[in-house]
């Protein structure tokens, strides 16, 4: 069987120009509660952010169009399709290029999060579906991964966090040396880059994309905390000094900035929040960036308007988003010019 990469494919960075988003609507009353309509109104108010800088895309549940079309207003699509949950990053597919104006997708294999919630079945196609539907040629992987537990920077090089892609729930048996090899011919990466915990309480068991990702080629922000008493102080430290010492594919010594987490939160269930600012979406011209009502939203709002000169930064209160274990990133899944 043809791989992505022997047929010339390979995932871009995120800042290559989009043709659309696409977004999952909450949906599983079981993980919301009583938070479901301020999740799918937050769901909203990304939506229509973006919108104003791409198309937009929200599948919805056949029997949620009428309520989910009234919320979205009139610049957001609604493709009625059955899903069981609302991150489109990890149940969506990863898009892929070939430089010869060609559109490619990875469709992972999708296990719950290595479990955790049994009833998948549909979300485990999606993936498949939303590829199909953008006329992309599909891949079918046979790696149990998640599509925010991988960033690329376009150039070879991709970030993963061990805990997650590694872990029994989802891959056993594999080694580092063996997702290398499916993420060379899967995303035509030539160096990975092993970061060895996540965020705190993080249930995909932690994505990378909540810890660190690539600004650009060579320079990745990542998360730190200045709590000292925070337990996750030391962890965000060992991943910063892994990043500061790596080399990425084109052999470029990585430039690392920082931007602070907010102090820890815990929510109804006693874990902690993952809020984390590195968990944004960048949209043609902007980053829609996540806020808390936190005192560190300041900073980091300065942090990545140094880092995205000339992108408008989109603030988007994101306090009930985060409270389904997730960010912006998390809901977003871009589809890449062809």
């Amino acid at each position: 069987m043809t791989t992505p990469q022997q047929a010339g494919f390979a995932m871009p960075a995120e800042w290559h120009p989009h043709t659309r988003c696409w977004m999952a609507w909450p949906c599983r009353t079981g993980l919301w509660g009583d938070k479901l309509e301020g999740a799918r109104a937050a769901y909203a108010d990304v939506a229509r952010a973006v919108a104003e800088f791409e198309p937009v895309t929200m599948v919805c549940r056949h029997d949620e169009v009428v309520d989910a079309s009234l919320l979205l207003g009139k610049g957001v699509d609604v493709l009625a399709h059955d899903i069981d949950d609302s991150w489109m990053r990890d149940t969506g597919p990863s898009f892929l290029i070939d430089g010869q104006g060609g559109l490619g997708a990875v469709h992972w294999r999708f296990n719950g999060y290595g479990g955790k919630y049994p009833d998948h079945a549909n979300d485990a196609e999606i993936g498949r579906i939303v590829a199909e539907r953008a006329r992309a040629q599909v891949f079918t992987s046979d790696l149990v991964l998640e599509g925010g537990a991988v960033h690329v920077d376009g150039e070879g090089t991709a970030l993963v966090v061990e805990t997650a892609v590694l872990n029994a729930n989802r891959n056993p048996g594999l080694t580092r040396a063996d997702v290398d090899r499916r993420l060379f011919d899967l995303l035509g990466v030539e160096r990975v880059i092993w970061l060895p915990e996540g965020h705190e309480d993080d249930e995909t068991d932690g994505h990378v994309d909540v810890v660190a990702c690539f600004a650009r080629p060579g320079v990745v922000i990542a998360l730190a905390s200045h709590h000292e008493t925070d337990p996750m102080a030391p962890v965000l430290r060992r991943n910063i000094e892994i990043l500061k010492s790596a080399e990425d594919a084109r052999g470029r010594r990585l430039e690392v900035v920082t931007v602070p987490a907010p102090a820890r939160r815990r929510g109804p269930d006693g874990r902690r929040l993952v809020l984390s600012y590195i968990n944004f979406y960048l949209a043609n011209g902007a980053v829609i960036l996540p806020t808390f009502r936190a005192p560190e939203d300041h900073r980091a709002v300065r942090v990545l308007h140094e880092v995205f000169e000339g992108r408008q930064i989109v603030q988007i209160d994101a306090a009930d988003i985060v409270l389904g274990g997730g960010v912006i990133h998390c809901i977003t899944q871009q589809q890449p010019a062809a």
